[in-house]
């Protein structure tokens, strides 16, 4: 049987770490989506230095470890003079992680749309930068909605990451109450169910409109 005293003797730490995960995978969607959209703009850019830049991160952040790349910003940077607390760091780590997958499903969006709709922008006058925002990249997004929508919902699960470097969240408030109580099943079935909280919701509404897109083609 489920120990709710865990939760309701300690609902102010699990409260403060469900708002700060909540917080961390805001920021880190909307930071990873821009970033992601950018760097997939390189890679099919007319451009051989962006398309190598664009190329070179993607594979490298790709296939390295989330972990690795948190430490990039929570203990490499420090070790070059600039300081970042727990929270910023994982935060900063889970944006530049998640930017290099959501890279790469822009890029197949874009390249799904048809040569022809860049052709006919720029021959109305559009420079590239402005046919790849006006024309290109609305229809490469609303292409790819669905893949996105499960990249945000990977996005909230790794945030767990940040329990590692004390980024006070869920699973930081977790491992202190279960390390107080000495109780671990109940505490952690806990931190899970706030996790569905929020990635059943992401879930339902990525289906939801994957089933809209599906009726409007």
């Amino acid at each position: 049987m489920l120990d709710l005293t865990v939760l309701t003797e300690h609902w102010g730490m699990y409260a403060e770490g469900f708002g700060n995960t909540v917080k961390a995978s805001v920021l880190a969607l909307i930071g990873s989506f821009v970033l992601g959209t950018v760097f997939a703009v390189f890679r099919i850019a007319p451009y051989r230095v962006l398309n190598w830049a664009g190329t070179a991160y993607v594979e490298f952040v790709r296939n390295i470890p989330l972990i690795l790349v948190v430490f990039v910003f929570f203990v490499g940077l420090p070790a070059v003079g600039v300081r970042l607390d727990s929270f910023t760091a994982g935060t900063l780590g889970l944006t530049v992680y998640t930017a290099a997958f959501i890279a790469e499903t822009v890029r197949a969006g874009i390249l799904s749309v048809s040569k022809g709709q860049m052709e006919a922008a720029r021959s109305s006058g559009l420079t590239y930068i402005q046919a790849m925002l006006h024309v290109i990249l609305p229809q490469a997004i609303k292409i790819v909605i669905p893949p996105i929508g499960n990249q945000f919902i990977n996005l909230v699960k790794n945030s767990s990451i940040l329990g590692v470097i004390a980024g006070l969240d869920l699973m930081y408030f977790g491992d202190l109450i279960s390390t107080r109580t000495f109780i671990t099943f109940d505490v952690y079935i806990i931190v899970g169910l706030f996790y569905l909280v929020l990635t059943v919701p992401l879930s339902l509404m990525v289906g939801y409109l994957e089933r809209r897109l599906e009726t409007n083609r």
